[in-house]
């Protein structure tokens, strides 16, 4: 069984509470570091964690709201995005805040690591390997892709791998078009993987309930996206 803990840290003035989820043992362990969704951590995204340390890695999912959550509005949430986009270093510091802690586990191998982000959470991924860290993988679900910085993908270290719904329409053809355009001027190791007729937060079983045009979950990507980032691992971290 993973050992499962609650972790408070801080970044720029905030107050933060990440999940740590370490396996059974003394390791090494590769680790993967994990961001949440645009509107905050909820059950199903703390679990990503769990899930990840029953097979055998090591999984720190951050916190980038702190006690901004949960909103109030989803204007209070698009305006916290908002004021993330528009500054691409205060994304990578929350994320390496993250990282951080996730370095700092007992057992985590240093030179063994990825990062997975979902929606909003993939943006900061990516910011953290527009940084140049080390970091092997970086994936994303269902991912925000734009960037302030899209020259700064020439840092990028490690393969990217995004999942997208082509349906999604938080995910407009012309993102796709130019973060391809950015992976490709940047030298990246890169593929998207587009699943017809899948529209925004596919991996989530829970979004159904919000009743929301184009956000609904879909087994078959969600089962075929994970098992990819899987097979990704195997070949970078494990």
């Amino acid at each position: 069984m993973p050992i499962i803990r609650e972790v408070h840290y801080e970044c720029d003035g905030r107050q933060l509470v990440g999940r740590l989820a370490l396996p059974d043992g003394e390791g090494p362990f590769a680790g993967v570091l994990i961001a949440h969704e645009g509107p905050g951590h909820d059950e199903w995204q703390l679990a990503r964690a769990d899930r990840l340390a029953e097979i055998g890695y090591a999984a720190f999912a951050l916190d980038y709201h702190g006690d901004l959550t949960p909103f109030a509005d989803r204007d209070l949430m698009v305006a916290r995005l908002d004021e993330f986009r528009a500054d691409p270093a205060a994304m990578a510091r929350i994320a390496g805040a993250g990282l951080d802690q996730l370095l700092a586990a007992p057992g985590v191998d240093p030179n063994r690591i990825a990062a997975i982000g979902h929606c909003f959470g993939a943006s900061m991924v990516l910011e953290l390997g527009r940084e140049g860290l080390d970091i092997k993988a970086i994936v994303g679900f269902h991912p925000g892709l734009p960037t302030a910085r899209p020259e700064a993908a020439a840092n990028i270290r490690g393969k990217v791998r995004m999942y997208v719904g082509a349906d999604d329409p938080v995910i407009p053809v012309e993102h796709r078009i130019d973060f391809e355009k950015e992976m490709r001027s940047g030298g990246v190791d890169w593929a998207m993987h587009l699943y017809g007729g899948v529209g925004h937060s596919f991996t989530h079983p829970m979004v159904d309930h919000l009743n929301l045009p184009g956000l609904a979950f879909d087994e078959e990507a969600d089962r075929h996206s994970w098992q990819s980032m899987l097979d990704l691992f195997a070949a970078t971290i494990a």
